[in-house]
């Protein structure tokens, strides 16, 4: 391996110890408390040569709002891979969007911690973006198959997010861990309210 090669790969490592004594500090007190001190602290380097990495607190938590909607995307898009029909597709995304926010709550709460971004946020985030097609993309299969074909697909997409985002931030103001099963059938009952709405069954 030649210098210029160990150096990136040096960098690289220094970038994730970086990341990972920040998550741990998230772990145990929450993304309020994070801090570059409290990083420098941890992986015992001065504060300059945490900044040499990342300009700033706020470039810390964009890097874990990226991966936190990649992570989301990825689990969406399996379990759409599972299914052939549009309508099973959306109730077993619904469920796993449900299971994301709780088992990764952390994630969660920063990804949407100031409600739904906007437009011009999911541009700029392709992770995001990526997300977002998941959805998208089924719903507009979904009434493309259903009755009311002329039906506007990205209204109905917003209905669906609102439905998720809204249920599961509810849930996690009572902060009482992951809701039981009760909890989850309000769910169950309000996408396949949206589910028959959309195709028309």
């Amino acid at each position: 391996m030649g210098i210029v090669e160990r150096k990136i790969r040096q960098k690289e490592e220094f970038r994730a110890s970086i990341l990972e004594a920040a998550w741990v500090q998230v772990l145990a007190d929450g993304w309020q408390s994070l801090s570059i001190r409290k990083i420098a602290d941890a992986i015992e380097y001065s504060i300059p040569v945490i900044y040499n990495h990342f300009e700033n607190k706020e470039a810390i938590l964009l890097e874990f709002t990226m991966e936190g909607f990649q992570k989301l995307a990825d689990t969406l898009q399996e379990v759409k891979d599972q299914h052939t029909e549009p309508a099973a597709q959306l109730e077993a995304m619904a469920y796993a969007y449900w299971d994301f926010a709780f088992d990764h709550k952390e994630y969660y709460q920063l990804m949407f911690g100031l409600g739904i971004p906007a437009c011009d946020r999911v541009n700029k985030i392709v992770e995001m973006k990526t997300m977002t097609m998941v959805m998208i993309s089924t719903i507009k299969e979904a009434v493309a198959q259903g009755k009311h074909q002329d039906a506007d697909y990205f209204l109905k997409y917003h209905t669906y997010f609102s439905i998720l985002h809204g249920l599961v931030s509810i849930q996690m103001i009572e902060k009482s861990g992951k809701p039981d099963a009760n909890k989850k059938m309000i769910l169950q009952d309000a996408i396949s309210g949206f589910i028959s709405s959309l195709i028309g069954s």
